[in-house]
């Protein structure tokens, strides 16, 4: 299990990184999607592309570490079960731990293909 501190920290990435879209520099890969009527990013087969899919799993995770946030404070106050703030910040500490295990399997890969001989 995450520490509190090791939490706070991925909070606070995972916060500055959905603040500046990914990267302050702008997308590199912006020829490679589409945008369809509602707006939303689309890759050029049809399918959702992989900054807007990684945008609503890290936003997924700041949700569930807000709701952990909000469920510590109402408790504080009175206001909520300490079962409701356990199960809160479970959840949380399980999103953030597969949010970072995918991110490890993305450097993997990404180091697998920088190996690879042309």
């Amino acid at each position: 299990m995450a520490s509190p501190t090791v939490a706070a920290n991925a909070y606070a990435n995972l916060a500055r990184v959905l603040d500046t879209g990914g990267s302050s520099k702008g997308n590199a890969y912006a020829n490679a999607r589409i945008l369809d009527a509602g707006g939303a990013s689309k890759s050029a087969d049809g399918g959702p592309s992989f900054s807007a899919v990684l945008k609503d799993a890290i936003g997924s995770v700041m949700e569930s570490g807000r709701k952990s946030d909000a469920q510590t404070v109402a408790m504080a106050n009175g206001k909520a079960n300490v079962m409701d703030v356990v199960t809160a910040v479970a959840e949380t500490d399980v999103a953030v731990s597969t949010l970072v295990s995918v991110r490890d399997k993305v450097i993997q890969a990404y180091e697998d293909i920088m190996k690879m001989t042309i």
